[in-house]
């Protein structure tokens, strides 16, 4: 969740540093700052800048500084509520900064050992206590070395972290070291760099590495070496940076959020642009190996399980494959029976999603041999760490706030129902060509559904008025109402709740005023009339229904009963449809509320702590 940077460079390394925070922003926004050594000065001291403004507040306060060593921080608070003193970097005793990405699980332990050692805390967080266990280690040192006080350190540590370290007595070296959360090493002309993603450098750096679980790094302006955890110097493989800076331009857009929203038809269209039929070959699978697997057991968080969700429908309908949807962060903490035979499928935006991480290195440990990812970063953990994969093309996504990501998610995990479909032979030729002409025309109707947009504004301004809203769906589009209440909580910060239609009569319904908007997602699918006598039971109680309907539904306009309909229905697709106006919809509603879309309260784009 939180971002980090840090540079060893020939020049001044500052505007390196805000650079990579404004991409990282996105990670964690509740406070930022920076630590660099002036090697022009004698003494070579550190100097700090931090805030709990955004980074553009940082960077006019940047202007003042120069080193050619820094390192830099966006948080997302865990330990330690947002404010300057929590905020990053921590420096132990004028001699050590450090910036922290992770949870660490014991350092209420080392926090009380520290205390009675003498050392002082001026915050909340544990990254403080991880800055003075690195300063007990290297004073003890007889020949202090920065490396091995934080190999030393390390060691002492419980749970995640990605670190970066410097020292004021070296002032040509940073230290860094991974062992739960992401950190690469980026190699440039100029000098040598650490982030948590790729994107913070893209353009400064031509080749990188991906550090391995447990690896320590040095870096200095001209070289770098790495350890393994074992304390062996190893070799990574070095490859070309992700091209990722043209994603992080707004553009015409008021927010990236929006832009992602209407880039949604090109993400679609990149993700099936060389798709010729259904197979193994989509997912980099050995054919043979292909035929091994008898069920799914779907794996994801947040946005990524709703899309698992939709999933487990088409898998279960057109491949006719038993499929299991499991919340990552449960699944890994409750007593499972696993089948040698069962397909792990982990979903994430990022690959780097903490829990769905852990939850499919659980599943390989209780004894699951095959695992596929669906993701939309190719040199993520995730699909490191799978037997095969499918990239979703989204590009970069900003916003915290998923849309490209979920749309192209379910365009994967479609594509993968009917490539099992295929398998089985449930598929037969004419129906695989009239599948893909409806993927291919696909992008064409999602720009049809964008049309609808002033009609979702007039409706986002009576949205602001309420405090609470319902979402309803039924069978495969019920996950699409989650979705939309999701993305309704996230961004406007107006409780929204989701609901299978058929289950108002068992709760849900005592909550219906004319005060409580009901959006309901109607499609002209089998379940229809029964979705239409669910509406009747709102009505019948006063409530207010916003409908998404499509062609052929016949739900009109009247009393209590506002409709906009999509212009066509789209067979087994028309969840990817459906989800659109209700991506709208929560986005107008905040811009009407003046809330920050792209980087709501409390919330980061990569969950990578648990």
């Amino acid at each position: 969740m939180c971002g980090i940077v840090g540079a060893v460079s020939k020049s001044n390394v500052v505007d390196t540093l805000i650079e990579g925070l404004r991409r990282l922003e996105y990670r964690g926004y509740d406070s930022c700052g920076f630590a660099v050594i002036d090697a022009t000065k004698t003494n070579h001291p550190l100097q700090r800048a931090r805030t709990t403004a955004r980074v553009a507040d940082l960077a006019k306060q940047a202007t003042e500084f120069n080193g050619h060593i820094g390192i830099a921080h966006t948080r997302w608070a865990t330990h330690g509520k947002p404010d300057t003193q929590n905020a990053h970097p921590h420096i132990s005793n004028d001699l050590i900064a450090l910036v922290h990405n992770g949870i660490i699980e014991n350092y209420e332990a080392l926090r009380e050992q520290l205390i009675a050692a003498g050392y002082q805390f001026s915050s909340e967080t544990d990254t403080e206590v991880i800055a003075h266990l690195v300063h007990r280690e290297y004073v003890k040192l007889a020949k202090p070395d920065l490396r091995e006080a934080v190999a030393a350190s390390i060691l002492q540590l419980k749970g995640a972290y990605a670190i970066a370290v410097i020292s004021q007595t070296e002032p040509k070296r940073l230290i860094g070291a991974r062992a739960g959360s992401p950190l690469i090493v980026a190699i440039g002309d100029d000098g040598h760099y650490v982030s948590s993603d790729a994107l913070a450098l893209a353009g400064k750096a031509q080749t990188m590495i991906y550090l391995e679980e447990g690896d320590l790094v040095a870096i200095s302006e001209s070289d770098f070496n790495v350890w393994d955890r074992g304390g062996k110097i190893v070799s990574r493989e070095i490859k070309p940076m992700p091209v990722q800076g043209e994603a992080v331009e707004l553009g015409p857009y008021q927010h990236f959020m929006q832009k992602e929203i209407f880039e949604q038809a090109r993400a679609a269209s990149d993700t099936i642009a060389h798709i010729s039929e259904f197979g193994p070959a989509l997912f980099a699978a050995d054919p043979k190996e292909w035929q091994a697997f008898d069920q799914i057991l779907l794996l994801a968080c947040g946005t990524s399980y709703y899309s698992a969700c939709v999933a487990k429908y088409w898998l279960e309908e057109i491949a006719r494959i038993p499929t299991q949807v499991e919340i990552a962060s449960e699944y890994r903490y409750r007593q499972s029976i696993p089948r040698s035979k069962t397909l792990v499928v982990v979903v994430s935006q990022s690959g780097e999603t903490a829990d769905t991480l852990a939850a499919l290195r659980h599943a390989k440990e209780l004894g699951h041999g095959m695992s596929l990812s669906i993701c939309n970063v190719a040199s993520s953990a995730m699909v490191r760490e799978t037997q095969w994969h499918f990239l979703t093309h989204a590009g970069t996504e900003v916003g915290v706030a998923s849309t490209k990501a979920f749309t192209t998610q379910l365009l994967a995990l479609y594509l993968l129902a009917c490539s099992i479909a295929k398998r089985k032979g449930l598929v037969s030729s004419d129906a695989e060509k009239k599948m893909l002409h409806d993927l291919r025309h696909l992008p064409q109707a999602i720009h049809a559904v964008l049309a609808l947009e002033p009609q979702i504004i007039s409706w986002s301004q009576l949205f602001t008025k309420c405090e609470n809203a319902l979402f309803l769906g039924r069978g495969i589009h019920f996950p699409i109402a989650l979705e939309g209440a999701l993305k309704l909580k996230e961004i406007s910060y107006i409780h929204a709740e989701a609901y299978p239609a058929g289950e108002l009569k068992h709760g849900p319904l005592a909550l219906v005023t004319e005060k409580m908007p009901v959006v309901t997602v109607a499609p002209n699918d089998t379940l229809l009339e029964k979705l239409k006598s669910n509406m009747q039971e709102v009505k019948a109680r006063g409530g207010q229904l916003f409908v998404f309907a499509d062609q052929g539904t016949h739900i009109k306009s009247e009393e209590g009963i506002r409709v906009i309909r999509l212009p066509e229905h789209y067979g087994d697709l028309s969840p990817i449809l459906h989800v659109i106006p209700l991506q709208l919809l929560a986005y107008h509603t905040a811009c009407a509320l003046e809330t920050d879309v792209d980087k709501p309260r409390n919330l980061a784009k990569s969950v990578t702590v648990e």
